[in-house]
């Protein structure tokens, strides 16, 4: 990983102590100036943590200095009281959904991606609709509630394409909420029929899109959103589709990926970004930060998060998104047991069992689990877990261990079916 701009510790601004008194194992004398200038910074950043911690909201010149100043377990315990002030049950949430991947075929070619082939390349494929409905289908029997539609940005797939599939799959299964696309998805769409924003969002949610998915955020500040897709709508852009979503009655998460060279300061601002879209539509359901995937793309893993620097993150989002009721931590990306400690630094969710993912394994992800194995985790950090839906109602709360549901098959597959495929005479 660089040391440099994307360090926890870099940057840390005009409050940062004095080099001597910063450096390890040097003392300073009380009364000396670096002593006071340290002694200011530690009150401010407890008396932030404590307003923080009681529900008052912190700006991003705030949020800045807990992510580089506040010592790390007492971030974490001031992010765990702002999650328990919102959910004293102290449920902690999974969801049992499916990444159903339309395409590979795509015009973006962002640089972080692993998954995407440019149209007319060998490896290119498009599912038709028989394959995606079989594949809803075995969700449904694995008990999915949920289906994340989700593909390359196709050059010839117009709006048409996804209402036609959107459509099939709601007369087909009316029970899974179509939790799918994003506003990088609107922009091609709308792109590629000639039609407005808000034509694309009003015929998908017609059809039967249920709420969009945080697909394509990446990181929403200018500079390091223009390095790592390019050719990717601009981060304002993004935010406009989603409150105009919003305002048409289609909610959606937020996302974040860290880790591809954003400097502290940008990450912060990005969740300045979305905050302030969620002031004004409180369309935000949850914010969901992962960890860029380093294998098989052009960033080449140059550039990576530290387990550290994500934790962090977590408990300021936490801390931070005073307006935004749910906070995911990633197993998938960090692994299990990092996805377990984010539940100490204020996540209340621990996403889902992934019955098919492709795009994230695709750059390097290989961390499975299986609801078994997701329930003891939230147990084990001394929560109470609980299955929800694609809007957090709680389905099972799983009180009694001894009444733990038992199905090996529900666990998270890469790049297959979940079921096997029978032969037919």
């Amino acid at each position: 990983m660089d040391a440099g701009s994307d360090s926890p510790s870099a940057q840390a601004g005009p409050s940062a102590p004095t080099a001597a008194a910063a450096a390890a194992g040097t003392a300073t004398a009380v009364g000396t100036p670096a002593a006071v200038d340290q002694t200011a910074a530690d009150q401010t950043v407890s008396s932030v943590l404590a307003r923080a911690a009681d529900g008052g909201r912190i700006t991003a010149d705030e949020a800045l200095l807990l992510y580089t100043r506040a010592p790390l377990h007492a971030l974490g315990r001031a992010a765990d009281a702002a999650r328990r002030r919102r959910f004293p049950d102290d449920i902690v949430t999974y969801i049992i959904d499916r990444n159903i991947n339309y395409t590979n075929v795509c015009v973006t070619a962002c640089r972080f991606c692993a998954f995407y082939r440019a149209p007319g390349h060998k490896e290119g494929w498009v599912r038709d609709v028989d394959d995606i409905l079989t594949r809803c289908g075995e969700a449904v029997e694995l008990g999915a509630t949920q289906i994340m539609l989700q593909g390359g940005h196709h050059p010839e797939f117009g709006i048409e394409w996804y209402e036609g599939t959107f459509a099939a799959i709601k007369r087909a299964y009316p029970q899974l909420a179509l939790h799918s696309l994003g506003a990088s998805e609107v922009v091609h769409i709308a792109r590629t029929s000639g039609v407005s924003f808000t034509d694309v969002i009003v015929r998908l949610r017609d059809a039967g899109l249920d709420s969009f998915a945080g697909a394509g955020a990446e990181i929403l500040t200018e500079r390091p959103r223009h390095a790592i897709a390019p050719l990717k709508e601009p981060g304002h852009v993004w935010l406009s589709v989603m409150e105009t979503a919003h305002g048409l009655g289609l909610e959606s998460t937020a996302t974040f990926m860290m880790g591809t060279g954003e400097t502290n300061a940008e990450r912060i601002e990005h969740l300045r970004m979305i905050r302030d879209v969620q002031d004004r539509t409180g369309g935000f359901r949850s914010f969901i930060p992962w960890t860029y995937q380093p294998e098989n793309n052009h960033l080449r893993g140059r550039t990576q998060a530290s387990t550290i620097e994500y934790l962090r993150l977590v408990a300021v989002a936490r801390l931070f998104f005073d307006n935004i009721a749910h906070l995911q931590g990633s197993w998938l990306t960090t692994g299990k047991e990092v996805g377990q400690l984010t539940l100490h630094m204020g996540a209340d969710d621990l996403g889902s069992v992934m019955l098919e993912e492709n795009v994230v394994s695709s750059a390097g992800a290989r961390h499975r689990t299986n609801r078994t194995e997701l329930i003891h985790l939230i147990r084990a950090a001394d929560r109470t877990p609980a299955q929800r839906d694609t809007l957090y109602r709680h389905l099972v709360v799983h009180r009694d261990p001894a009444q733990d549901p038992v199905d090996d098959r529900v666990a998270s597959h890469f790049s297959s079916t979940a079921l096997p495929i029978v032969a037919t005479t």
